[in-house]
């Protein structure tokens, strides 16, 4: 599989599994289902037959570094920023040209960074067969095997069967793939017409994952979508010349915002879909634990410090504090740090709109939670006013934060736990438990654990601005601006 590449999605904010995901931590940085994060998840699941160097993350400038973090194995160079969000087609195409400007033969397969899929040998299989048939010039669906008739997800419906035999090498077997001409995608049905497809045998769903060669995707974006493709070509014009993220960042907000599925695959003559059966999940609300998760007796998935009594069919969250329920019967209950979530199940989906209403506020919960991860460990909000703001920092050990400076505030640094190497302007000395130390403004200063426990101190910032942007690095071993 020499020219297979994977493109992975990584743009979403995962809007539906609030509180938990935030704008700032989306749902592909969560550990939602075992202990690796859904990103890492995917780039683990693929790695097998992509190697690293040519697996793309296509993501937004935020969640680039918070995502490096995660998948150190990605090298930065890999990572296609787009500038403003405007859905997948645009997204896909900025993919496209840049595996084409590097292997015009090059085959692509786009996944997204926040699925769940259980049948992980199956999913190489697929995705073997599918790029033998991408080979051809088809693009590739990947339709899942409805197990029951579900109403959030898109259905495709499958024509007539092709013979394609994929191209596969002498020492593998040349079994032909199944494959179907695909007659139409349609929306996210009510139950009854839901049923109804599954009935039919000739619907499957719409995973969202497609195989095909770079320059064929490209090639029906020139047919169908004639100014995004003329936006493209302008983009990959500006390759080796030094000016790609000035000419990107001019011409990717310009163009329309819509799906691969309305740009494309609805139009196009070449769409076929290859059917599986992945164990797949696209996680998309809160019930999707109901699929994922073990359930108790009572049918209730329990995660975190719960105490519940005579609840049923119901999912329980909790982050720290102690939550206790009580007969609840289909409810959802998400609580962390600073915010709570209660609904219906029958409601999770629209948890979206709490979120609109958030952005409309301006509310901080919206953006990001009160304890941060960092690549050197983490920092909690503890308390904000006026001209102050008040942190808990843990640093861990060996760790070090980058050499900074920040225009607008002071910062007052009071060791509670562990030895802090504190660089100050051009002293380097050491702060123990109960001592402290002051950074005055723009003063370039680093903050260091040398020792074998976590350092933990507390931060008190004071200034007229206090927010994250505010940093000016000029040194830092995690490859931050």
């Amino acid at each position: 599989m020499d020219n297979l590449y994977a493109v992975i999605m990584a743009g979403g904010s995962g809007t539906r599994f609030w509180p938990l995901s935030r704008e700032a931590m989306p749902k592909q940085l969560l550990r939602i289902d075992g202990g690796e994060t859904l990103i890492q998840q995917t780039i683990a699941r693929v790695s097998p037959l992509v190697p690293t160097d040519r697996i793309y993350i296509v993501t937004n400038k935020n969640h680039a570094e918070p995502i490096r973090f995660q998948v150190p194995e990605i090298r930065k160079e890999n990572y296609i920023i787009e500038p403003v969000a405007k859905n997948t087609a645009a997204a896909i195409g900025l993919a496209a040209i840049h595996i084409n400007h590097h292997n015009p033969d090059g085959v692509m397969a786009v996944l997204a960074a926040d699925h769940v899929i259980r049948h992980k040998d199956q999913f190489l299989e697929t995705l073997k067969n599918a790029s033998g048939i991408a080979k051809s010039g088809y693009l590739v669906t990947i339709g899942i095997r409805p197990t029951r008739p579900e109403t959030g997800y898109g259905y495709i419906e499958a024509g007539e069967k092709l013979e394609i035999r994929s191209q596969k090498s002498e020492t593998e077997e040349a079994d032909a793939p199944i494959a179907f001409r695909v007659l139409r995608f349609v929306e996210k049905p009510d139950i009854e017409t839901a049923r109804a497809y599954v009935e039919a045998g000739s619907y499957y769903w719409n995973s969202g994952m497609f195989v095909w060669r770079a320059g064929v995707i490209l090639e029906e974006i020139g047919r169908h979508m004639v100014p995004l493709y003329k936006g493209l070509k302008k983009i990959e014009s500006s390759f080796g010349k030094g000016t790609e993220e000035s000419v990107t960042g001019e011409v990717f907000p310009k163009l329309e915002s819509i799906s691969i599925d309305y740009a494309v695959m609805e139009k196009s003559d070449k769409v076929v879909v290859v059917p599986a059966d992945l164990g797949w999940n696209d996680v998309g609300s809160w019930t999707a634990l109901d699929k994922i998760s073990n359930r108790d007796a009572n049918g209730n998935v329990i995660t975190g410090n719960v105490v519940d009594v005579d609840s049923k069919d119901s999912i329980i969250y909790a982050a720290n504090r102690l939550v206790a329920t009580l007969g609840l019967k289909d409810t959802v209950v998400v609580d962390t740090e600073d915010a709570t979530l209660v609904c219906r199940k029958d409601r999770a989906q629209d948890v979206k709109k709490i979120v609109a209403e958030l952005k409309r506020r301006g509310a901080e919960e919206r953006v990001t939670h009160r304890t941060v991860v960092r690549p050197w460990g983490s920092y909690t909000l503890l308390e904000k006013g006026e001209r102050y703001k008040i942190k808990r920092i843990v640093v861990n050990p060996g760790a070090r934060l980058s050499l900074q400076m920040h225009h607008h505030r002071s910062e007052h640094w009071v060791v509670v736990s562990g030895t802090a190497r504190v660089r100050r302007g051009e002293e380097v000395f050491f702060v123990n438990p109960n001592e402290s130390t002051y950074i005055s403004m723009e003063m370039k200063h680093r903050l260091e654990n040398p020792g074998k426990i976590p350092l933990q101190l507390i931060e008190v910032q004071n200034g007229e601005y206090l927010e994250e942007d505010d940093i000016i690095r000029f040194d830092d071993e995690y490859g931050r601006e």
